[in-house]
């Protein structure tokens, strides 16, 4: 298949901070992840592929056409971004109607699509509230919404579920997946991998500005899988506990933090150890009151990564 996206060389910075490295990647037709921790260069490649911001150095094609200054070529995107972005004493309805008349729609197209743009995010019993009133998930689903009412074929969505809630989150991850069928482009980020997972199996993993990984889904989750997991337990006899893990293979260290008064546990098979656990307190009778992992995130994984 030709490629929708293709960038070559792709690098930014900001005075002596470096955005993006040396990214060359092609994207195809259908759904693309993003994953990495905050800060990792994700919003910076967005931003260079809607043509928001210019590259330092290399080039991004989208269909075959450059766009930097391709004015002409920008509805054909959508782009729900990061941040909020609105003129705060408009309402909702004035605001996706303003932005759908940039795009030069008669005024007839302009009332079909803010309705029908409104209508998927569950907003039009809000339309006529200025936006300054609005909850943080509201405020998502109108950006959402003003990506997605031009009826663009590209979708370039930067962590587009913040703030939801979970009923919130699973009606836009099946919207996005409908735009797949509908052989549109999606391309979205986000630093949790199970919202990834969850809308596509094609994942490319970003860190410091650089592509270190991309792939299959099942791919991807063997790399993550291979980072030694920290897991917190508080409990009433953290000592029994530990003399219990420290006779498993799969734990590599018991420590205990007199801090938390918590048992902490290293392992390198996260499966392993949640199957045991339930055997382990009720044959002992241990009384657990809080299991946590304090370095179950993607910043840990992926300093793990990069110092293997």
């Amino acid at each position: 298949m030709n490629p929708i996206i293709e960038t070559k060389s792709l690098s930014k910075w900001y005075g002596n901070v470096l955005g993006l490295s040396d990214v060359s990647l092609q994207v195809e037709s259908g759904i693309t992840g993003i994953l990495g921790p905050n800060g990792a260069g994700k919003s910076t490649f967005l931003k260079l592929i809607t043509g928001q911001i210019k590259p330092n150095i290399g080039t991004v094609v989208i269909k075959g056409e450059k766009i930097i200054n391709n004015y002409p070529f920008f509805s054909n995107i959508g782009f729900c971004p990061e941040q909020d972005a609105f003129y705060e004493e408009l309402t909702g309805w004035q605001f996706l109607t303003g932005l759908l008349k940039l795009h030069h729609f008669n005024a007839s197209e302009i009332k079909a699509f803010a309705c029908e743009a409104l209508e998927i995010v569950e907003l039009m019993e809000d339309k006529d509230r200025i936006i300054r009133s609005y909850s943080r998930g509201m405020r998502q689903r109108l950006k959402f919404a003003q990506a997605i009412a031009h009826n663009p074929e590209i979708l370039i969505l930067d962590e587009p579920l913040n703030g939801l809630d979970p009923l919130g989150r699973r009606k836009i991850i099946r919207l996005i997946k409908s735009y797949k069928k509908q052989g549109r482009t999606v391309v979205v980020s986000s630093h949790v991998l199970p919202e990834i997972e969850a809308m596509t199996k094609r994942i490319i993993l970003i860190h410091q500005g650089k592509i270190f990984a991309q792939g299959d889904i099942h791919y991807i989750r063997d790399l993550i899988e291979t980072h030694p997991h920290i897991i917190s337990i508080k409990c009433s006899d953290p000592r029994r506990l530990a003399l219990k893990f420290i006779q498993e293979k799969f734990v590599l260290k018991v420590n205990f933090d007199e801090t938390h008064r918590a048992l902490l546990v290293e392992t390198n098979n996260r499966d392993k150890f949640f199957g045991l656990l339930p055997s382990l307190f009720v044959k002992n009778g241990i009384e657990v009151s809080e299991i946590t992992s304090p370095d179950d995130n993607l910043q840990a994984v992926f300093d793990y990564l990069v110092g293997k």
